[in-house]
């Protein structure tokens, strides 16, 4: 089964995307973890997609494909992927639509977790990420244990800086003029769900189960 999951920065669809790819059994593939990879391995798509991030603007196109098209393809995404910001664009679904055909296989459900602007201000300003694995906290809502210091893995948390200031509103101008546009795009394919974003970690991880599995019954 191949998912999307769309929502804004800090509506917890990192988190949910992880929790979701393990109970259904597939490979959750993270555009931002693999942006995170090329850059600290230095590489040219990780070179041009810095300049980018660190702006706040969306990587272009042709670097974000080429990343995500050489990630589908290796053999443990077989059974079935999870995407986690990607696409971003129509054009970018397109593209993605087009090279599915090609591998046979196909976007089965689309969910959008829906969180209001100013909900997300609100979380995206408390986030902290840990340097080794990425582990997300919130010091408002899911603080570490020890201030500063992960709880998984022991290492440094730290605040990214387009979770601050100018660069927040930014992506998530970007988000709602851009990005949302997708809801559209595939409620036309009939691969639309919608997910009330705003609750608990555990109401909303149920709910995307079950109305996951409900979309893939009543399509099959």
């Amino acid at each position: 089964m191949n998912i999307i999951l769309i929502g804004a920065q800090g509506s917890g669809k990192g988190t949910q995307a992880a929790m979701l790819a393990q109970s259904l059994g597939i490979r959750h593939i993270a555009s931002g973890d693999l942006f995170r990879q090329a850059i600290d391995a230095q590489n040219d798509l990780g070179m041009q997609a810095k300049t980018y991030i660190e702006r706040g603007d969306l990587v272009p196109d042709n670097i974000t494909v080429r990343m995500i098209l050489d990630r589908i393809e290796q053999p443990d995404c077989a059974a079935g992927v999870l995407f986690d910001g990607f696409p971003r664009t129509i054009a970018q679904a397109e593209a993605l639509d087009s090279e599915l055909v090609h591998i046979g296989r196909q976007i089965d459900v689309t969910v959008y977790l829906s969180v209001p602007r100013e909900v997300l201000l609100k979380r995206l300003s408390g986030r902290y990420i840990c340097r080794a694995n990425q582990h997300v906290y919130n010091i408002n809502t899911r603080p570490p244990k020890v201030a500063g210091i992960c709880d998984l893995d022991g290492s440094e948390l730290y605040q990214r800086s387009d979770d601050r200031g100018e660069a927040v509103q930014k992506r998530l101008d970007i988000f709602f003029n851009e990005t949302l546009r997708l809801t559209d795009y595939y409620a036309a394919q009939h691969k639309l769900e919608e997910i009330n974003g705003n609750q608990g970690i555990e109401q909303v991880h149920e709910a995307l189960v079950r109305q996951i599995r409900e979309h893939r019954d009543t399509t099959a």
